[in-house]
């Protein structure tokens, strides 16, 4: 029988070796080394922490955050460092929901066998 978390483990290993990730840790570290891109990409971080928080918790976000998120978006599309690394996110985002879909297989045919 097959140990599905022997599996997990050894896909681990895989996306990490994958081209995308390979491309995001390289990306990654350009960013870390320049020291304007760091802060834009810190600061926009911490920014989206912030405004998530108060979204979970159900509290009102005010325009002038609204704004300064805006702003932070908008510095962080000119830093060509980020508008890469976001670019290789976006690929690593889209091989995760494709592996997803894959791993999700198994029980979607059980419920359209069960369904029928």
């Amino acid at each position: 029988m097959v140990n599905v978390y022997d599996q997990a483990n050894a896909l681990e290993s895989a996306l990490r070796e994958s081209e995308e990730f390979q491309q995001m840790k390289e990306l990654y570290s350009k960013v870390n080394e320049d020291a304007e891109s760091k802060k834009l990409f810190d600061d926009f971080r911490d920014i989206q922490m912030t405004l998530q928080q108060k979204q979970m918790q159900g509290e009102e976000l005010l325009e002038e955050e609204i704004q300064k998120a805006q702003n932070s978006a908008q510095e962080i599309e000119n830093d060509e460092n980020i508008k890469g690394l976001m670019e290789a996110e976006q690929k690593m985002s889209q091989l995760i929901q494709d592996l997803n879909r894959v791993i999700m297989k198994p029980i979607e045919e059980l419920y359209e066998i069960n369904n029928q």
